[in-house]
């Protein structure tokens, strides 16, 4: 699932957008102004960004110039008001990736949104599969030899996110900032009872666990 920072101070906007998103299976984080934006982004990990041109504040060509200067390189997306090729042309001297003007279909920013994340660098398998384990992003099914198993959306992110990084540790804290948005409550401590229940959906008979807790690291999904 990838993690988008959506940077819009119109909030019946900033709203709609996000609640689309998700509903693509999109983490999303938003905040509306061009200071938060870059704070974000400084420390953060996200996969793609969404930044209004017009903020208050810090604009959103300024966020981008920063950002880029930082040495970000994720893909961005201008969304802006202003239509003139000039302003395009100033939008993507910044550093942005793509622009898109107001007003906008959501059709279109989901197009928008799948092309950049598609960009060299952040091209994914279109499956992943481990042994007789078997996940596919584009269509969220997961099967283990041959058979469905049905995973609620944090645990299917939460298997993504170790198969694609087999063999490396990662502390609860760590799977929070990747998984879950920066405005939820989730702690060390809630995290248990997914990683509980991914475990006993997925055991294979009597076969080690493959997510292991390691003292003192966190989390593991051991491939051997």
């Amino acid at each position: 699932m990838p993690k988008i920072l959506l940077v819009e101070d119109d909030e019946k906007l900033s709203f709609t957008v996000q609640c689309f998103l998700q509903s693509e299976h999109h983490v999303v984080d938003v905040v509306p102004t061009g200071e938060e934006g870059i704070e974000r982004l400084s420390s953060y990990t996200y996969d793609m960004a969404i930044i209004d041109w017009i903020l208050p504040g810090l604009n959103g060509v300024e966020v981008v110039r920063q950002y880029r200067a930082l040495g970000g390189r994720i893909p961005i997306l201008i969304l802006t008001a202003k239509g003139q090729i000039k302003d395009k042309l100033t939008g993507l001297d910044s550093g942005s990736d793509d622009y898109l003007t107001k007003p906008f279909d959501l059709d279109e920013l989901s197009a928008r949104v799948r092309a950049l994340l598609r960009r060299p660098g952040h091209t994914q398998p279109v499956v992943l599969a481990i042994g007789d384990l078997s996940l596919n992003p584009s269509s969220l099914e997961v099967t283990k030899g041959g058979i469905p198993i049905h995973l609620p959306p944090k645990e299917f992110a939460l298997l993504e996110f170790f198969m694609r990084h087999p063999d490396e540790a990662f502390t609860a804290v760590a799977l929070i900032e990747r998984i879950w948005s920066s405005e939820s409550d989730a702690s060390s401590e809630s995290i248990r009872p997914y990683i509980y229940r991914l475990r006993s959906k997925i055991a294979a008979g009597k076969l080690p666990p493959r997510i292991k807790t390691l003292r003192g690291k966190g989390y593991i999904w051991a491939t051997r």
